[in-house]
């Protein structure tokens, strides 16, 4: 299916991914009682966090992305990715997503889907300025760098 003005759009790939990370937030919440969010999930499986949901739990969690991944490439193909023309930019962005997720107590997965599904304050103005950040570092970086152009 494709959608005019959006060739690399994949609708229905994208309507399948979100009923499964819907449902995964609800088993994890519904089950431990715990906020499925992916850099809370990495931190503990990884050891660098000590709170939130218990180890064997975020290690299978996060092994469960994993073999997703997967999974998907083995039915589709490999997915087509376009990075900036440094990896240092690559680099750069990873490690400031990282710290902000960190100082926001959270990630898109556990703000995005599952703050705002529960109409968190925090997560609200936290998806926001997700979303405000991004727009603004792709309009800067086409504009100034020609990143992405």
């Amino acid at each position: 299916m494709m959608l005019s003005g959006f060739p690399d759009a994949a609708p229905l790939e994208g309507l399948l991914g979100g009923l499964l990370i819907g449902l995964a937030a609800a088993i994890m919440l519904l089950g431990l009682g715990r906020i499925a969010g992916v850099s809370g999930m990495a931190a503990r499986a990884t050891g660098i966090s000590n709170s939130g949901a218990p180890w064997p739990v975020a290690v299978l969690f996060v092994g469960g992305l994993v073999l997703g991944a997967a999974v998907f490439t083995g039915l589709n193909g490999p997915i087509v990715a376009t990075y900036p023309p440094s990896y240092s930019w690559l680099v750069a962005g990873g490690l400031i997503v990282g710290f902000g997720t960190r100082m926001g107590s959270g990630c898109t997965s556990g703000h995005g889907v599952c703050g705002m599904s529960r109409l968190s304050p925090r997560s609200l103005l936290a998806t926001v300025t997700f979303i405000g950040s991004g727009m603004a570092t792709v309009a800067i970086s086409n504009a100034v760098l020609g990143a992405w152009s």
